[in-house]
């Protein structure tokens, strides 16, 4: 059977997919990595990996027979297309199956910070209700101004749901689509106009950071900002920096710059909800995610062509 790397984890389910059709290394398994692949570098045509560890390059340059990597997840900054490109390697992700959930979650958290849900269950819980009466009230999103940073299929599955709460969305993106929505070419513009601004923009170089001070400042002092894009979208620390000072009101945020760290000030802040990078984080997600990911690799090993290429790859 031709050998496979698996960088990360898999789940028992595709683990065994795997393990019927390929030769499976899992990386972190092997105590002396060097000698690995000194030895087996070069049978490894396969990679299974996630969006986040990627391959890293020491490992991408000693695989030179590699062919596919397929990789778990809908974002694949942390894997050089380009070096992969140059060498015939296909790139696969897993776009569409994660769509619904990762909406889901985007909508879930802006629900959270408009109507205070983790201080209320909070105060529910303490007793406070009983001894001070009536929490602090909170705000309604519906009929609410919502920017969308980033107008690709999660985007808009975003857009789609938030219409059940007759949201005005508009949407900042490199270039305009044919769709229901206000495009705005300029973000600090669209960030001026709305009352939240959702980021699920891809991560990379091209936008990292892209949600800078002068955006927060002009969401103001009762916007909310919601990330359920990649944490390198946002500037960390000028987002501190807004919500301490003011400048900013709220944000829920699901993704963050040095994960799985989150710094102290965030978890300090009423004023911010936080998920543990789990938008997509349901069974059933999780599981069409990783049988897609999987069918990649069976795919290509089948006729040599891969179910769900990235664009770079296409």
């Amino acid at each position: 059977m031709p050998d496979l790397l698996l960088i990360g984890t898999a789940p028992p389910r595709q683990t065994e997919m795997m393990e019927a059709a390929f030769t499976v290394h899992t990386l972190s398994k092997i105590e002396d990595v060097d000698a690995f692949l000194t030895s087996t570098g070069e049978a490894i045509e396969y990679v299974f990996t996630n969006g986040h560890d990627g391959v890293p390059k020491p490992i991408f340059d000693r695989l030179p027979n590699l062919k596919i990597i397929a990789s778990n997840g809908v974002g694949y900054d942390a894997i050089d297309t380009d070096a992969a490109n140059a060498r015939g390697i296909i790139v696969t992700h897993t776009p569409n199956v994660l769509n619904a959930d990762v909406a889901n979650t985007a909508i879930l958290l802006l629900l959270a910070v408009s109507r205070n849900l983790i201080n209320d269950d909070a105060y529910a819980r303490s007793g406070d209700w009983e001894r001070d009466g009536n929490a602090p009230l909170t705000r309604s999103i519906e009929g609410s101004k919502v920017g969308i940073l980033g107008l690709g299929r999660i985007g808009e599955t975003i857009a789609r749901k938030l219409g059940a709460f007759d949201c005005d969305v508009s949407y900042h993106s490199r270039s305009p689509k044919d769709v229901p929505y206000r495009y705005v070419g300029n973000l600090v513009e669209m960030a001026r106009e709305v009352d939240a601004l959702i980021c699920i923009t891809p991560g990379g170089p091209a936008t990292e950071k892209l949600v800078n001070a002068e955006v927060m400042e002009a969401l103001g002092p009762s916007g909310i900002l919601i990330n359920v894009a990649r944490g390198s979208v946002v500037d960390e620390a000028a987002l501190i920096d807004a919500l301490q000072s003011g400048k900013l009101g709220f944000a829920g945020l699901d993704v963050f710059e040095r994960e799985p760290h989150i710094p102290d000030a965030l978890k300090a802040m009423s004023t911010v909800t936080l998920m543990p990078h789990a938008a997509s984080a349901t069974v059933e997600t999780r599981q069409a995610m990783g049988d897609l990911t999987v069918n990649n690799l069976l795919q290509f090993l089948k006729d040599g062509t891969a179910l769900t290429p990235v664009p770079e790859c296409q």
